[in-house]
This record gives structure tokens, sequence and C-alpha cells, in this order.
């Protein structure tokens, strides 16, 4: 079972999907045992299958620490919080969970994008 350590202990994940936003990116940090890679990798994977067929969803990309950092990064992007509440909500997606190394802790957080003159646009 992951553990769910958040980015922002005062703004948890549960309190971010509770607001109506659009165009939200899911930014989640994975630390784990490097013996627990594979499973980590096979797990996500089917994670994302399921992601991908659902409501809403735009896109996702997973990155790795580089070195020797079992670490990883999912960034994902939706459409709105409210489709990537109902996913993240969904029981099949929650029965998912139990199945990532014990060793897994998961930061997730969503962010919007920000536009700053001269730099880049929201």
């Amino acid at each position: 079972m992951t553990a769910i350590r958040p980015m922002d202990p005062a703004f948890p994940i549960d309190r971010q999907v509770a607001i109506d936003a659009s165009a939200v990116v899911l930014v989640n940090l994975f630390t784990l045992d490097k013996a627990d890679e594979q499973t980590f990798l096979q797990v996500w994977q089917d994670d994302a299958a399921f992601m991908k067929q659902q409501p809403g969803f735009i896109s996702t990309q997973l990155h790795r620490a580089i070195g020797d950092s079992p670490t990883y990064l999912n960034y994902a992007v939706w459409e709105t919080t409210a489709a990537f509440r109902a996913a993240f909500t969904h029981p099949q997606f929650r029965a998912k969970i139990s199945a990532y190394p014990s060793s897994a802790v998961a930061s997730p957080h969503l962010f919007q994008k920000v536009a700053v003159p001269g730099i880049c646009v929201a």
C-alpha cells in the first residue's frame, strides 16, 4: 500500500480535489526502495492505462531521478479537477493503490499554469 505524504501538509490532495478548476496538472512525487522499482513501474503503468481511459484525461509523463535515486515524478494533465476527482476516487482506481510496493510514498499535488509577462502564458 502506498503511503501518501502531502507536498503541503496544510493543504493535502483531498482538499485540493474539492476545488473546481480547469486545466489542472497533477504532480506526484514517488519515493521508494530501489529493490521495488520494477514492481512500481508495472503498477504505475497499469494505473496510467486506467487513467488514460477516464473522461477529462489529457496526458501523463513519468520521470525518473538521475543517478541511483529511486525517485519518480509523474506529471499528468487533466481538463478539470472534477474529472481528476472522478478518476482519483473511482473504486477501481482506489483498489489498485494496494498493489504498489509498501516502500512507495506518494506526494500528490494539483497545480494550474501561471502567466508571467514576457516568460510564459497561463
